[in-house]
């Protein structure tokens, strides 16, 4: 699953990017300098493991992942093939959600692509893009689906679903903001529209704005336009996060204490990013190892079993669990059975967050 992080040339997603992957792509001061797209996997905070690290003693300790894709610069135009705008529409089709890196911060060293710091014209500038991406995509699909419903009625209702889409983004809205049946919904996800993706948009302060952050009012311009896409906007200062990769983890959070701070900016970037894609963490424990296994809310049990291994989905007979909070509470694991806190669960079990899970198997 790739989350694709996007804003306009010199907003910092390339510097966001270098601190939440260590990856260190190149970042300058002029439009386009991420050409191809630099791709970094970094592990999903998650404390729950180091908790459970203290009862298991585990040799290794396994993080859940995702990925990140730094996407060129856009500018308007693009959709017509203006600056990178055919490759940075081509980049956006390949990740699952976006990431949109918000200016919000004034210095007058870096250039902004506009002239001036107005975070709604930015927002706007790069979802007009995807907006006119998207109406050409339906366009075309209108004129195929009328051809189709010459030959048979069955398509009526897509064409009134396209049109409703087409009507909803020539107003300058993203598809994602539709409320969609759901006898719709499946032809929807055949249209790839860019607009439908899930978004997280990045507002991108200085270290002077992060004191006041609730009253700034570029942040608030940003979070005015997020409320429309029911979309979550986290502030932070990329320059700061920057900053805190390098410190090992006593100055690290002696540096998040100095600022008022209980973590990092880019680990809830990285938690709000796993959870934009519906993902969620099941865990195992034991001495060989405690880990967090990646999975879709509303998984059943024998699918989470196949992330493990397909033999044990094939063999799948039950699962043993217990909730986190649970187990914590009680210490250990026969603590918990003690309790009857430990539950045996079939194959219609839809696992919850922070499941610790034993599966039981035969093939």
């Amino acid at each position: 699953m790739k989350i694709g992080i996007v804003g306009l040339p010199n907003v910092g997603k390339s510097t966001m990017f270098n601190a939440i992957t260590n990856a260190g792509a190149e970042c300058a001061n002029y439009p386009f300098c991420t050409i191809e797209p630099n791709v970094g996997v970094v592990p999903v905070p998650d404390n729950r493991l180091d908790e459970l690290a203290k009862i298991y003693n585990p040799e290794k300790v396994t993080h859940a992942i995702i990925e990140f894709v730094d996407i060129a610069g856009l500018v308007k135009g693009a959709s017509k093939g203006e600056g990178l705008g055919n490759k940075f529409l081509s980049h956006i089709r390949e990740v699952d959600s976006i990431v949109e890196v918000v200016r919000c911060f004034e210095d007058s060293n870096i250039v902004h692509v506009d002239g001036s710091i107005n975070p709604t014209r930015d927002i706007e500038t790069i979802n007009l893009e995807l907006i006119f991406a998207d109406l050409e995509t339906i366009e075309k699909r209108i004129e195929k689906t009328k051809k189709l419903l010459k030959a048979d009625k069955k398509y009526e209702q897509d064409l009134q679903t396209l049109e409703k889409i087409k009507a909803h983004l020539e107003e300058g809205k993203p598809a994602r903001s539709i409320d969609f049946k759901d006898e719709e919904v499946e032809l929807v996800n055949t249209t790839m529209l860019l607009t439908m993706k899930p978004i997280l948009y990045i507002a991108n302060v200085s270290e002077e704005q992060l004191v006041d952050v609730e009253n700034d009012k570029n942040v608030n311009e940003v979070k005015k336009y997020a409320e429309m896409e029911n979309a979550e906007v986290i502030p932070l200062c990329v320059k700061i996060e920057e900053e805190l990769t390098v410190l090992d983890e006593n100055d690290k959070k002696e540096m998040l204490n100095a600022l008022g701070l209980n973590e990092s900016g880019l680990d809830k970037v990285i938690k709000a990013s796993y959870d934009l894609l519906g993902l969620m963490s099941f865990l195992t424990a034991g001495e060989p190892e405690v880990r967090a296994w990646t999975i879709k809310k509303g998984t059943k049990a024998p699918e989470a079993a196949g992330k493990i291994h397909s033999d044990i989905q094939r063999g799948f007979i039950k699962a043993e669990i217990v909730s986190y909070n649970d187990l914590m509470k009680e210490g250990s694991m026969q603590a918990a059975k003690e309790k009857g806190l430990v539950r045996s669960e079939g194959k219609d079990y839809i696992m919850q967050d922070g499941d610790i899970v034993l599966f039981k198997f035969n093939v």
